[in-house]
């Protein structure tokens, strides 16, 4: 089935407010910053929650640098885990945001999603969110999950597609994160969508050294990475095409318990989004990755240099 089979009268008959585009290109919510909710207050400060990898942990520290400018205090607890650790912490009060990406997001809170455009999945996740959470406009930069393969394993299988991947059924190994196994956008999609089963799933990392080195030495035959990873370029790795659509889009969006989100942290990462691309966000991932800096440093001498830390006037 086509993952981009349009919502039709499932948001029409919701009581959500319309998309509106931007000049800036980002889309969002009717309304002051762009979300449902509101009434939040972001003066006692902040806590920034990030995902298991390096990207995650870039945005961040960027959330916090662009947060700091606009005379917000944040603290920033990296590394935390996976969405399944995340999610709860946001809801239970011991982060207050975190950097998210909209398909997996959405997929998270509700499997059967096919929305797949960015204004659809941006309802779709106003729709599915739990109370006392809200996303706030998506920003220009994303990072899509992406199944490689070697050019030889490429080239000796026929593999140009997810879907060539199915006429070697029981043959081949993919390595993953643990969650991949388990997950709509991983083994389980790629079984209902393409009918591929694989001859064994290596729990690993998320696009981390574990499963690229892993795939360097033919341990694995597919890996999950995040289409941000230099490394796909460099090596010369082939990702697969994906023509039913299963890997939804995933710009950065935004995750926000409604009892921080102020104007002042809406207008911050407004900011933010519209100025981060994807090409600017694999370069910071490169930096950390290959030239092992520090995630934090990184963040803080982007957002320097492209204005994004000059004080603000709070609430403006």
């Amino acid at each position: 089935m086509n993952r981009r089979t349009l919502l039709g009268g499932l948001f029409a008959a919701a009581s959500v407010p319309a998309l509106a585009a931007c000049s800036s290109g980002i889309t969002s919510l009717e309304g002051e910053g762009g979300t449902l909710g509101g009434g939040g207050s972001s003066k006692d400060g902040l806590t920034i929650g990030t995902a298991n990898f390096t990207e995650n942990q870039i945005l961040g520290f960027l959330y916090a640098a662009v947060l700091g400018a606009a005379g917000v205090k944040t603290t920033v607890r990296p590394n935390l885990g996976t969405r399944e650790i995340l999610i709860p912490a946001l809801r239970g009060g011991d982060i207050d945001l975190l950097p998210e990406y909209q398909g997996a997001l959405l997929h998270y809170l509700d499997p059967k999603a096919e929305a797949t455009e960015e204004g659809e999945m941006q309802n779709a996740l106003a729709v599915a969110l739990p109370a006392g959470l809200q996303i706030l406009p998506y920003g220009a930069a994303e990072d899509s999950d992406a199944f490689a393969v070697t050019r030889e394993t490429a080239e000796k299988y026929g593999l140009r597609t997810l879907a060539d991947l199915a006429r070697q059924n029981g043959k081949l190994v993919i390595g993953a994160a643990p969650e991949v196994k388990k997950r709509v956008v991983g083994v389980i999609g790629l079984k209902d969508v393409y009918g591929v089963e694989f001859k064994e799933f290596k729990s690993l990392d998320s696009s981390g050294p574990l499963v690229k080195g892993a795939l360097k030495k033919g341990d694995v035959d597919v890996a999950n990475l995040f289409t941000t990873d230099t490394d796909i370029k460099a090596e010369g790795w082939v990702v697969l095409e994906d023509p039913k659509n299963l890997v939804p889009g995933q710009h950065v969006v935004p995750l926000i318990a409604d009892r921080k989100a102020d104007s002042t942290v809406r207008k911050a990462l407004a900011r933010l989004g519209n100025a981060l691309t994807t090409e600017a966000l694999t370069e910071l991932n490169r930096q950390v990755d290959k030239d092992k800096k520090d995630p934090e440093d990184v963040a803080n001498a982007w957002a320097e240099a492209n204005g994004l830390t000059k004080k603000t006037k709070k609430g403006a």
